[in-house]
């Protein structure tokens, strides 16, 4: 690994993926700006990266509000002096149920988080990326993406996340031989808050065979650590590899 003495804006860094990711980075010697909505959450990420022996800045933000995403690139970029890697884990699955039940705001507002944040901070980060001649980003997707049919009432965060990765590919053309990378990570079905989520609310809200594979998946024990997925996920950060889609169980 090169990564030593980079930077690095984490979102969703709070629990979870995103603050597995933060730890990561840390290890491999990178300077991080993570972001969350929940400053207990962030600051307990702060405190296991200083453990470690890392340095990161806490960063409170609703990244779904409108101007919010702009606000935080140049806080973190005023912190650390620039940002050379954005890692776009921040999410929300809800609003989940039948289709023709969901509320066009809940809509909107998945796609503000989902996919308006990842564009904005992509756009206030990748020029001085390009500029720089070097620089990395990895969206967080999901396998729904692969199979938009399973997550029978999870529309709205299928549908998201399939826009997600569509900007994301296209975007890695644009920015093609700048030494800047663009690629999507699809983490695998990773014990998190989320998938909790779902077991606890999704009845009746998921179809029945939907709802089930989160309820076996968690009790059969195939959920995939966080650190874990991690793991697959920093491991490929320094390569020029772009335009990608990369899966954690290729590599685990």
């Amino acid at each position: 690994m090169s990564l030593s003495g980079r930077t690095a804006l984490v979102t969703g860094a709070g629990r979870g993926i995103g603050r597995a990711i933060a730890l990561e980075l840390a290890d491999a010697g990178v300077t991080l700006a993570v972001v969350a909505r929940t400053a207990t959450e962030l600051d307990e990420t702060v405190w296991l990266v200083s453990e470690r022996g890392g340095e990161a800045v806490a960063i409170v933000a609703d990244l779904g509000e409108t101007g919010s995403a702009v606000k935080v690139a140049e806080r973190a970029a005023s912190a650390m002096g620039r940002v050379d890697i954005l890692v776009n884990n921040a999410a929300v699955v809800q609003p989940v149920g039948p289709t023709v039940d969901l509320d066009m705001t809940a809509w909107a507002a998945a796609f503000d988080l989902n996919v308006f944040a990842a564009v904005e901070l992509a756009l206030s980060v990748v020029p001085g990326m390009v500029q720089r001649g070097w620089g990395r980003v990895a969206n967080v997707s999901s396998g729904v993406v692969a199979r938009p049919g399973f997550m029978v009432g999870g529309n709205a965060y299928a549908a998201t996340k399939a826009a997600l990765e569509a900007h994301t590919l296209n975007l890695a053309e644009e920015v093609s031989g700048t030494g800047v990378t663009v690629n999507v990570y699809r983490p695998g079905m990773v014990d998190t808050a989320m998938q909790t989520w779902l077991r606890d609310s999704g009845k009746g809200r998921l179809s029945a065979s939907t709802y089930m594979h989160f309820v076996d998946s968690h009790a059969n024990g195939s959920l995939i650590r966080p650190e874990d997925s991690a793991r697959s996920l920093v491991a490929r950060l320094d390569g020029a590899a772009t335009g990608q889609v990369w899966a954690a169980h290729d590599q685990l």
